[in-house]
Parts: C-alpha cells; structure tokens; sequence
C-alpha cells in the first residue's frame, strides 16, 4: 500500500514539476522574443554574427527544455536551465534598455536649450524687489527675444510692468550701472561668460533681484546618413552644470570621420577668430566664441560657412563631463611639446609623453597665456587630448564597456546622433577591430587686441584673430579629402 502510495505522490510531484517547467518555457520563450526584437530593432551586437549567434542559442535553449519535457527527463535540469537563460534574456534586455534611454536622454537634451535671463542691480544698492524700478537697461536689438520674454514673465509674476531703455550691448548696461547713469539692467546668462572675460568680479558687484529661464526648442536635428563618412562638430563649453545651458564654445573642432579607411581628421578652429556668425549674429564679424551664446545650431553653421562642409552632427560637451570622461577612461597619454606651467591647477607639464588625470589634462587643454603660439598652440593641445581620448574610446576594451561610459557622461553630454547611429559605428569598431590613425590641423591667422570690432561687445577692447585665407582652404581641402577616400 506505501509504495503504491510513493509511486503516485511521486506522478503527482513530477506533473506538479512538468507545469513549473511548462509555466518556465513560456516566460523564458516571452524574454528571449523580447531580448531578440529589442537587439535587431536597435542594431545592438550586429558584429561578427553576434547577433546571429545569439538567436542560435537561445533557440537551442528553447528546443532542448521542450525535448527534455516531452521525453519527461531530467526535469530539475530542465528547470536549472530556463531560470538561467530566463535570467541571462532579462539582464539583456535591462542593459538594452538603459542604454536605449541613456541615448534618448542625451537626445532629449539636444532637443532643447536654456538661457537664465535676470533683473540685476548694484550689490550696495537698496533696491530689493522688482516693484521698485520704473525701468531697466537692456540691449533689445541684440538679445530682443530673450528680453521680451522675460519682461512677459515679470508683468505676469510680478504685476509690474518695467520700461526698457535700450542699449547697445549688455556690456555697456553693466557700465551704466557700475557708474551709476542706471539702477539695474537686464542680464542674459549666455552673456555673462562675456562680462566675465573683461571684469572677472562682474558677478560680485551685482545683485539678483528677478530670475526667469527660458526653455527653447532647438530646429538643428540631425539628418542621418547612410555614409560611413560624415562630420562631427564638436564643441566645449566654458561653463559647469547643465549641458543645456547657453554658453560660449571655447573648443570648436570639426571632426571628420571615414570608417572605410579608419582615419579621423581634427580641425581646430581658434576659439578667437574672427569670422562672420549667422542667425543671432546677424551675419556680422565676431569671435567665433561668440557664436555659442546663440546657441549651438549657430556655432555649426559658423563652420560649414566657413569651410563650406556640412556638419551631419553634433557632440558639446562641458568641462564637468570632460572632467568625467579622463577619469572613466583611466586618464590618457600625450606628447607636450613644449614646457610649461597651467594657470588652472598650476600643473608642470614638462616636454615628452606625459599621462594625465582628469584635472591635469584639464589644465593642459585650458593654458594658453603660457604657451609661445597663445591660442593657436592651445588648439594644438586640446587636438592631442582629444586625438588620445579616440584612440581610447575606439578600444574594444571601451568600446564593450560603452554603456558604462555613456551612463556616467549622460547628463554632461548633449548630441543629435542618434542611437541607430552610434550602435552602427560601434558595431562597425568592434567588427574590423582595427585602430583609427587620427590627424589634426589648426587654421591659423593673425591677432591683434582692440583693432577688430565684436558684435556681441561693440564697446570692449578684444583680442580677436583674422583667418589666413590660404589656412582656411587648406584646411576645407584636407577635409573634403579625407571624405572621398575610398
């Protein structure tokens, strides 16, 4: 009577083991569809037949647990091996999806740019509220939008409604109110790098009394291209936090990229040349750095007019992610050329290879005041750097470790190229294996201090550089190049 009794608890355990494992098939079949969809539909680990591999496997998982129920053997094995795969099909589509929404976030970014446009007044002065002033100073013919925004706002917050008295620049209001002529102004935080650059204690004389941030769409999305040639514009701004912030772009380089022959060209622009700015800079002559507080759809179309190209994409970065990238990358090596000291962190950077940490390369792509060549020789600098950080990325050991990477730089990171896009170059690296050969060039030209008039600062003494025409198609040659090499 037992073993009659043990023979059918144990029927009865093994149809009670077959559904966990029937039930274990089904999630395991619903994970591995959505695992293989989300990799074909992104193009993720299209290298090497990876891909292909992956389906096989997952396939032969799935055939040998429904062989192994049906013939009703080794059912603990059967279960051991679906709560694995199930588990390995999860993890999968976990680090899909957060590399799909880490690439939509820094997407989102591009989408968008912010400008924090302030009321100020004299830090002594006894004015505390908008409700006291009758009116302000603001350059509306150059930043009209931007202030008729913010006096919208204020009228609508505040219930006050404050004249504007026209100025040429925000330069010349912040003089005003410095010596007194005005008792507060309108201040742009794009504009405020520019104030910064001629009286570095512009924000320790002023007193915030209003703040309203304006939040704009941007128009420069990307057109994809089909090419494994095209141009990236890359751009470093001088500010930290936000990568939406409106700034200036002291690092302007053009990138080219030809994944047929595996080589990249770098083209430095000198962040002080003086060159015609479209849109917000109404086509008139100005420092190129200038263009970014326009936003950086401006700085793009400030190079291709310049070097008659066309930029298909955009990378800016500012100094907190590139801070972030040394130290995720494990610092980067570079040969100095000259000896000098950096003003940012006081490093000594002797003549020969030398590796750097985050702040130190920092400093070494910042210094430009100790370097013989000045700007021109501070482009060459920020070349190497980045020259050293391809080489890097373009890794396999950086380029498996992607996710990391772009996790730890996606909120410092703002670009329009697309997630389709970077997973068919990485896949595109990772397939041939081999090394970029990266060059670089600089434009060069000559400066001068006071002689050159600004747009953006009409009444202040610059230092601007005007571009060697024959540097300038050299430079546009040497691209257009490298783009037909077959």
């Amino acid at each position: 009577m037992s073993s009659r009794t043990n023979r059918k608890q144990k029927r009865t355990g093994n149809r009670s083991w077959g559904m966990v494992n029937v039930g274990l098939t089904i999630l395991y079949a619903i994970l591995a569809l959505v695992l293989l969809f989300t990799m074909f539909n992104y193009n993720f680990l299209s290298f090497r037949f990876l891909n292909i591999i992956i389906t096989i496997g997952l396939l032969v998982v799935l055939a040998i647990s429904i062989f192994l129920q049906k013939t009703k053997k080794s059912p603990l094995v059967t279960t051991v091996v679906l709560v694995i795969f199930s588990l390995v099909s999860l993890v999968g589509i976990f680090g899909f999806k957060q590399m799909i929404d880490i690439t939509n976030r820094m997407n989102q970014t591009a989408a968008f740019s912010e400008v924090e446009m302030s009321i100020v007044v004299p830090k002594e002065s006894d004015i505390k509220d908008v409700s006291q002033l009758t009116s302000v100073q603001a350059p509306t013919k150059v930043d009209k939008n931007n202030i008729e925004i913010l006096m919208s706002a204020l009228k609508k917050d505040k219930k006050v409604d404050v004249k504007v008295d026209d100025v040429a620049s925000y330069q010349e209001a912040y003089d005003n109110l410095k010596s007194g002529k005005s008792k507060a102004m309108v201040l742009s935080g794009s504009y405020a790098s520019l104030l910064e650059s001629v009286d570095s204690n512009y924000a320790s004389n002023l007193k915030t009394i209003y703040t309203y941030k304006i939040k704009k769409k941007n128009s420069n999305s990307a057109n994809p291209v089909d090419s494994k040639v095209f141009n990236i514009y890359i751009s470093g701004i001088d500010t930290y936090g936000s990568i939406s912030t409106v700034s200036r772009s002291d690092v302007n380089i053009i990138m080219t990229v030809n994944m047929n022959t595996h080589k990249i060209l770098l083209t430095t622009t000198p962040r002080d040349a003086y060159v015609k700015i479209p849109g917000g800079g109404a086509n008139q002559y100005d420092k190129l750095t200038h263009a970014g507080i326009y936003g950086v759809e401006t700085s793009e179309q400030t190079l291709e007019d310049l070097y008659g190209t066309k930029i298909d994409y955009y990378a800016r970065i500012n100094f907190t992610s590139f801070l972030k990238l040394i130290d995720q990358l494990g610092g980067v090596t570079v040969h100095n050329d000259q000896a000098f000291t950096s003003l940012h962190g006081k490093f000594d950077f002797p003549v020969g290879d030398i590796q750097m940490n985050s702040e130190q390369a920092l400093g070494f792509v910042r210094e430009r005041y100790s370097l013989d060549g000045g700007d021109n020789d501070r482009g060459k600098n920020q070349e190497k750097v980045i020259s050293a950080i391809v080489n890097k990325l373009a890794s396999l050991k950086s380029v498996s470790n992607f996710t990391s990477i772009v996790n730890n730089l996606q909120d410092s990171v703002q670009t329009n190229i697309s997630l389709d896009t970077i997973n068919a170059l990485a896949n595109t690296q990772l397939d041939s294996g081999s090394k970029f050969t990266v060059t670089s060039q600089a434009v060069t030209g000559t400066g001068s201090t006071g002689q050159l008039t600004s747009y953006a600062m009409p009444n202040s003494s610059l230092y601007m550089m005007r571009l060697d025409d024959s540097s300038v198609a050299s430079a546009s040659q040497a691209i257009k190049k490298l783009m037909e090499e077959k």
